[in-house]
């Protein structure tokens, strides 16, 4: 697996963190330990997408398929409408992938900053 060139001192325009939410519990943790992606804009507003290397450990294994096929999608569809993608993204409320949080400087949200720091690159 390739490691991370997520630099959060790099000049961004937004992020977004992915929180998976499993479906039983369609509860948000008040910790971030189960945002497994993150979507970030630059300055130039290319999209890039990051995601947690260990997401087989996190997701349930009946979600992973859909997941998985989650996240195929949202880089195809970066080809496509990268801007109407992160507005969609910014906004999930429902299902078992919801916004965890959005921003301008992911450093406001030290916790998320930690645990990304390991993600690797879609």
């Amino acid at each position: 697996m390739r490691t991370i060139n997520f630099d959060p001192s790099r000049s961004q325009q937004g992020f977004c963190a992915i929180e998976y939410v499993p479906e039983p519990t369609g509860v948000l943790l008040t910790t971030a330990k189960n945002v497994i992606s993150l979507a970030v804009r630059d300055a130039k507003y290319v999209l890039r997408f990051f995601v947690h290397p260990n997401l087989h450990k996190i997701v349930w294994a009946i979600d992973l398929p859909h997941i998985k096929s989650l996240l195929e999608d949202f880089i195809e569809r970066v080809r496509r409408d990268a801007e109407n993608l992160f507005r969609q993204l910014c906004s999930l409320s429902a299902g078992i992938l919801v916004t965890r949080a959005v921003g301008e400087n992911i450093s406001y949200f030290p916790k998320i900053q930690e645990l990304v720091l390991q993600f690797v690159p879609v």
